[in-house]
């Protein structure tokens, strides 16, 4: 357990709360402590019942069962390594600027959800996360599944269709990658590359809520030491 636990404690921050967050919402929907009704996303109960939660727990709670495991587990392990790669990568000493990115996504998404119907959302904030990390190191050759390589900025593609295979659908791989290419496109691609102006930048608030928590996260490991 120890182990365990430690490798737990040395994954990133925010990736770790997210990653914690992914894990045990469907696992408290599998045991019925809490209806799985109460997750979805449902555009009735959020705008007219005022079920404000829904937006957060669609994010974080899939249906895991004998049809639906193993895509989830190939998400949630999606969710690990390219959430990880990027807070320690190009987002490194920046945990504002990685919040926020995260923050724009699922707004973004969110309010697809709500337009089309999408009752889930964990899915498409993952491939928009693995979108972002592909598009910034889109010239590094991955290793896919059976051997394949490629450069890394066809990855997500390559995953729809993976997920297309083992899951029946694409919209929300679709939405992810299409929600991750706007907000590259944004922060990126059109004020860096194009000359044009930056629509995005990290509001304060997320540096003081950043500085706080760092706070709180040093004062539990000074206790731990102890």
């Amino acid at each position: 357990m120890s182990d365990i636990g430690d490798w737990f404690r040395s994954i990133p921050a925010i990736t770790r709360y997210w990653f914690a967050a992914t894990v045990a919402v469907p696992l408290v929907g599998k045991l019925g402590l809490i209806s799985p009704a109460y997750f979805f996303l449902w555009p009735e109960a959020f705008l007219y019942r005022f079920q404000i939660w829904r937006p957060i727990t669609a994010t974080f709670y899939f249906p895991v069962g004998p049809g639906t495991g193993f895509l989830y587990l190939v998400n949630l392990y999606f969710l690990y390594q390219y959430s990880t790669r990027l807070e320690t990568g190009a987002f490194d000493g920046r945990p504002a600027d990685y919040l926020f990115m995260l923050l724009f996504n699922w707004i973004c998404i969110v309010i697809t959800g709500l337009a089309m119907d999408m009752q889930l959302l964990m899915i498409p904030l993952i491939m928009s996360v693995l979108y972002v990390w592909a598009q910034l190191n889109r010239d590094m050759i991955v290793s896919f599944w059976f051997g394949t390589r490629f450069k890394a900025c066809y990855l997500p593609w390559v995953i729809l269709g993976f997920n297309y295979i083992i899951g029946g659908s694409v919209i929300n791989e679709l939405i992810g990658n299409l929600v991750g290419h706007l907000y590259f496109f944004l922060m990126f691609r059109y004020p860096m590359d194009l000359g044009g102006r930056n629509f995005l930048s990290t509001p304060q608030f997320l540096f003081i809520s950043r500085a706080l928590a760092s706070s709180v996260d040093f004062a539990e490991d000074l206790g731990g030491r102890r």
